[in-house]
């Protein structure tokens, strides 16, 4: 049992009779989690959180990649995403395991199959330098089971290229504001939207940026209401937590 919609059926199944009670509790009793050695995949991440662990791919061997991948597979899980993945890795593990391999924010999608797309999160960059962050974000909130808009290259530096694109912002129910420099482009949504807002401070930028800590401090300091923060070109969490936002009321 891998998450939360396959223990429920197999509790409606012990309810009308089609599965044993003992049945059922032998695959209650899987293993919530498998050592490999050099790692512990977690199983059951599905159960408490509603989606499969997420494989952070920098740091990790290409034989480490594809093996944690492997053990989640032959359990039944998709879309399992392996995000900071180097090409080298992906055309590694891409021999063994079903892969989808994104190159611009380095992240791949492991036994790619179908997935919802519900509500609306609109995923808004400052520039086209920003895109790594934000493909990050947008392919993260849509492997999740999330409708996504991509708005990009609409910064405050030409700000009539933001304000022709209001409907998806006005009708979207989570939107992401990614933005390098000096970091305003989050302050700008958070102004004109009534959703929650998540700004992502990305490392694009000259010397003064410091790696994307002016965006950050002025994104933390933003006056807009509504407006939260999550670390530098840090894509995955916003397109994680946007996902949280937009699903809400689903699961109310």
């Amino acid at each position: 049992m891998d998450n939360r919609h396959d223990i429920l059926q197999l509790l409606r199944q012990v309810a009308d009779g089609s599965t044993a009670p003992e049945d059922a509790l032998t695959q209650l009793k899987r293993e919530p989690f498998q050592d490999l050695g050099y790692a512990k995949v977690d199983l059951h991440r599905g159960v408490r959180q509603g989606a499969a662990e997420v494989i952070y791919g920098a740091g990790k061997t290409p034989e480490q990649i594809a093996g944690i991948a492997a053990a989640m597979g032959a359990r039944g899980c998709e879309n399992i995403l392996i995000t900071r993945i180097s090409p080298e890795a992906a055309d590694f593990a891409a021999k063994t395991i079903p892969l989808d391999y994104h190159p611009i924010p380095h992240l791949a999608i492991a036994y790619p199959g179908p997935r919802k797309a519900l509500g609306h999160i609109v995923v808004v960059t400052g520039g086209t330098s920003d895109m790594a962050a934000a493909e990050e974000a947008a392919l993260t909130a849509e492997v999740l089971g999330n409708k996504v808009t991509r708005l990009y290259d609409v910064g405050v530096a030409g700000l009539h290229r933001l304000l022709s694109n209001l409907d998806p912002l006005m009708n979207a129910r989570c939107v992401v504001a990614v933005a390098g420099m000096e970091g305003a482009l989050a302050s700008v949504v958070g102004g004109l939207v009534d959703c929650p807002v998540i700004a992502v401070p990305t490392s694009v930028g000259y010397g003064a940026n410091f790696g994307g800590l002016s965006a950050l401090l002025a994104m933390l300091n933003s006056c807009a209401s509504g407006c939260s923060v999550v670390n530098i070109d840090n894509g995955f969490g916003a397109g994680y937590l946007a996902s949280r936002i937009n699903q809400m009321e689903g699961l109310s």
